[in-house]
């Protein structure tokens, strides 16, 4: 396994956990009110405006693919926390709890993509972002249909797999982005 990836993937996470921890002292918990549908759908966008910006080549809101990714791995662990303990109508959560239940789904992430890359031996290196867009983009559509058979399967991973996925693939993509700058 590669030190490499490994303190690539810690520093993409604490930027993204930063911004995450930042947004939660200016809106609070606000997101606990989402449905899961809705957090999903959130994600779809965010990878649809990465596919969009790759397929037009220019774009006309400031804020970069970058950003974007960041996004998705930062909804991708409220989809996670929402899956686990459910939409509330009173969405106030400690910020103690918020970062801890954050380092939680990021280590069973992590570990993941230890996982994974043992068996692929880091097959993503040699992948280009915009098929890490359209990864995501599937496993978007993956739950969105989990999602409208009320999360019943019949051979399929879950949903909260597929989020594990998303957000992996969107860390990677955010490597790749800082490799190239």
């Amino acid at each position: 396994m590669s030190t490499l990836t490994i303190s690539q993937f810690d520093q993409i996470i604490l930027s993204c956990k930063d911004i995450f921890m930042n947004k939660l002292k200016d809106y609070g918990s606000s997101w606990r009110l989402l449905r899961l549908p809705s957090i999903t759908d959130q994600i779809y966008i965010k990878a649809q405006r990465i596919r969009n910006i790759e397929e037009k080549g220019n774009m006309k809101v400031a804020e970069d693919c970058g950003s974007e990714f960041q996004g998705i791995v930062n909804y991708s662990i409220i989809a996670l926390i929402q899956s686990a303990k459910g939409p509330k109508e009173e969405p106030r959560m400690d910020a103690s709890e918020v970062s801890s239940l954050f380092d939680l789904y990021i280590d069973k992430s992590k570990q993941l993509m230890l996982n994974k890359n043992h068996d692929y031996g880091e097959a993503w290196r040699d992948m280009r972002i915009s098929s890490f867009t359209d990864l995501i983009l599937v496993k978007l559509l993956r739950i969105k249909q989990i999602e409208d058979n009320q999360g019943q399967t019949i051979i399929s991973e879950g949903i909260e797999s597929n989020y594990f996925d998303i957000l992996n693939y969107a860390v990677f993509a955010l490597i790749k982005i800082k490799e190239t700058k």
